[in-house]
Order: C-alpha cells, then structure tokens, then sequence
C-alpha cells in the first residue's frame, strides 16, 4: 500500500500542472524582456520509501495525512536562476499566480546556513482539480519550490553527495573547504549581479 494512498495518482499530474504553470510565466517573461528568468527547471514526486522514512524520523504515523499535509515536500520543484535578482523576480511572480497561495517562506540567500548552503524555499499551496486527504474536490495540496542561482546549485549538489557518503576521509576538513567555497561562490553571485547592473545602466 503507498503511503500516498489513493492521492499518488495525482501527484505527477500536479507536479506536470506545475511545472507547465512555472514555465509559461518563463515564457511571458521572455517574451517581455527578452531576458530568461531561469536557466533550469526540474521537479519530482518524493518516492515512497524517502516519505515512510522521513514520516519514520519524525515521529509520524505512515499514512496519506502525514505525508501530504505534515510534510509539505511529496511534491518539490527547483528553479535554477543565472542571477540573485531573478530569483526574487521569480518570487514576485509566482506570488501572482491566482492557483497558488504562498504559506512559508525562507530565505537562506540573505540568511545562510551556517555550513554555507544558500537556497531559496518556499512553500505553495496549490488549488488542483483533484480531491484532498481532507475530501475536498477541487482539493488542495502543498508543493515545495527552491530557488537558487547555478553557483548554489552546483555546490548543494556537492554538499548532498557528502552527506550521504559515509566513508568519507576528513569529513571536518571538506566541511571547512565546503564553507569557504560556498562564501567564495556567494560573493562571485553578487559580483555577477553588480556587473549585470551596470551593464543595464549602460
């Protein structure tokens, strides 16, 4: 029996919605301002050993409830921006889409991690066609997106394959080497952006 019970059908048809919802407003924004405002675009359904385990750590019973309404991340989405600005961007016009409610917000771009990871996450509430745990139709359900610029991705890549190898030599060393270089990477982002700017002034 999945943990999703009869809702699992529905969410790679959600996330399919989703994604089709996220790159039209891509689209009109190209087609605005001749610019991209994301260079990668990528999402996926949680399988379902990940969601037992994760209900497991946290203490929740296995069913539909806990996995789709106490974890908000069956459903997740990464937008990869080429610029700081155009993640917000992003934000400004995901806020506007009237399917989606923006519940939960953090940003560890301007408040990053203490290991370095700088990402932003957000959480929407999505209204779809399908009926809920709660028995609703239309139902809602709840999709994580996170947004970063290709230098966070790169290196988030690089930090998750850390976490889960657990031979790794010197672990303590490779988290300072970690630290720097996402410091390193950030400052490059800001950079980046600053030349943008004057590049748009000019």
């Amino acid at each position: 029996m999945s943990i999703y019970g009869k809702y699992a059908e529905y969410l790679p048809k959600i996330l399919d919605e989703t994604l089709a919802t996220i790159k039209k407003i891509g689209q009109d924004y190209q087609a605005k301002t001749g610019q991209k405002l994301y260079e990668h675009l990528e999402g996926r359904v949680k399988g379902e050993q990940s969601m037992t385990e994760k209900c497991e750590r946290k203490s929740l019973p296995k069913t539909p409830e806990a996995a789709l309404i106490e974890n908000r991340d069956a459903i997740g989405i990464r937008i990869v921006c080429n610029f700081i600005d155009d993640i917000y961007t992003c934000l400004d016009l995901l806020r506007q889409v009237d399917k989606f409610e923006l519940i939960n917000e953090k940003d560890y771009i301007t408040n990053a991690k203490p290991n370095g990871y700088r990402s932003y996450h957000l959480i929407l509430k999505v209204k779809t066609p399908y009926e809920d745990v709660h028995g609703d139709t239309p139902g809602t359900y709840y999709v994580e997106i996170q947004l970063r610029t290709i230098a966070m991705d790169t290196w988030a890549s690089l930090e998750h394959e850390m976490k889960y190898k657990h031979d790794i030599h010197d672990p303590e060393r490779i988290s300072k080497e970690l630290k720097r270089v996402a410091d390193e990477l950030a400052a490059c982002d800001v950079s980046l952006q600053t030349i943008r700017q004057l590049i748009k002034e000019g």
